[in-house]
């Protein structure tokens, strides 16, 4: 392909293309110009992309996730098709799945090493190392999934967060989001906090800090461990993501009471990270069209979900599953615990501080709008539906 598709297909503009020294050549008309102008040279012929200096390169993405879950795995996918499309195949990601090269819990620790080049995850799997990770996930009653993407495009979401990133050697891009979770699988009904005295749970980040504060045992598992975990009573309960993946991985087998909402999960992102020096050794084009793919994988990986979900939950409860939403004493309890422990942990940890403070700004003014034209027109529409009408 020429260079100007090239340049074109990435998404980069003129501009761009200039300012990497890469820019094509403009073709101009090749008429006599009148005799008074300077003599106007026809353009030359486009440049194919093979010779123009752009080097081949190959790069390997660890992924937090399995295989069976094709939409959240999917998301890095999605980033490595269109790269190669984009870049007519000179910039190869080759995607492993969570344990094949690196374990699902240890790729932070892989791109920070250099060991592979980027990884797809989820930050609050890194909650022991700085709980400020997290909140490039989730946090309890935190973001939904658009305001997440308000805060990092248009508010101070990604600067602060690729600042405190750059401290692991590590340059962040929004890989995805899930939407607003369902609230866990249960094997027994939970009908009062006093139900979760005990509970041992499988939950990640301030969710089991919040769930521990309620007299909950947490337990850390990657989602490939959680099915046998709840079938062997190793646990009592477990949360994931949603219907659609929590179908594809049998949950409502083993437990059958399925609780909303996840409130400690309303808008989790899934990232894409970068090893910095191999960041900053990339072409300008080729970074470009790496933004350019993660930001579709970002805007898919929500349709899909959004386009699956409702399907899968019919066919739970056609299932057996039952359907519970959690007891209002229990949802009260969890946000005066989840304010309790972000004052805490803003006293001592100064990364956490200054990320949570821009998120909860953001986040007094945004749901402001969100629950006026948005909040009113989705009650109003869910009980016409319902209806039939």
């Amino acid at each position: 392909m020429q260079r100007r598709e090239f340049m074109k297909k990435a998404g980069l503009g003129l501009a761009a293309a200039a300012g990497a020294g890469l820019g094509p050549t403009i073709a101009q008309s090749q008429t006599q110009p009148a005799p008074s102008q300077p003599e106007i040279k026809p353009a030359q012929p486009p440049v194919d992309s093979k010779e123009s200096g752009l080097p081949t390169i190959k790069w390997r993405l660890a992924s937090s996730f399995p295989k069976s879950l094709d939409t959240i795995y999917g998301g890095a996918e999605v980033l490595a098709k269109r790269l190669a499309e984009l870049t007519e195949g000179k910039f190869e990601i080759r995607v492993f799945a969570g344990g094949e090269i690196v374990p699902p819990f240890g790729v932070l620790d892989a791109v920070q090493q250099n060991t592979v080049e980027c990884c797809h995850t989820c930050g609050y799997y890194f909650h022991g190392k700085n709980k400020a990770f997290s909140i490039d996930t989730a946090i309890p009653f935190g973001l939904n999934a658009r305001q997440m993407n308000a805060w990092y495009y248009y508010g101070d979401g990604l600067t602060l967060s690729r600042e405190f990133f750059g401290k692991y050697n590590v340059v962040n891009f929004s890989g995805g989001n899930t939407g607003t979770q369902m609230g866990g699988w249960f094997r027994k009904e939970v009908k009062s906090l006093d139900d979760l005295k005990g509970l041992k749970m499988r939950i990640p980040g301030f969710g089991a800090e919040v769930f521990s504060a309620l007299g909950a045992v947490p337990q850390a598992l990657p989602g490939g461990e959680i099915y046998p975990a709840l079938e062997r009573g190793a646990i009592d309960a477990a949360e994931w993501v949603g219907p659609y993946d929590d179908e594809k991985l049998g949950f409502y087998k083993v437990a059958k009471f399925y609780y909303y909402p996840g409130w400690w999960e309303s808008g989790p992102q899934i990232s894409f990270l970068v090893n910095k020096e191999q960041w900053e050794k990339l072409p300008k084009p080729y970074q470009a069209a790496f933004e350019t793919a993660t930001a579709e994988a970002n805007l898919r990986m929500m349709a899909a979900y959004d386009a699956k979900n409702p399907q899968s939950i019919q066919r739970l409860v056609q299932n057996g599953t039952q359907l519970r939403r959690y007891p209002d004493d229990v949802l009260k309890a969890a946000y005066d615990a989840a304010q309790k422990i972000y004052a805490e942990e803003s006293t001592k940890n100064p990364d956490f501080k200054k990320l949570y403070d821009s998120l909860r700004e953001f986040q007094q003014i945004s749901d402001i709008w969100m629950g006026l034209p948005e909040g009113a027109l989705a009650n109003f529409m869910q009980a016409q539906l319902r209806a039939k009408k």
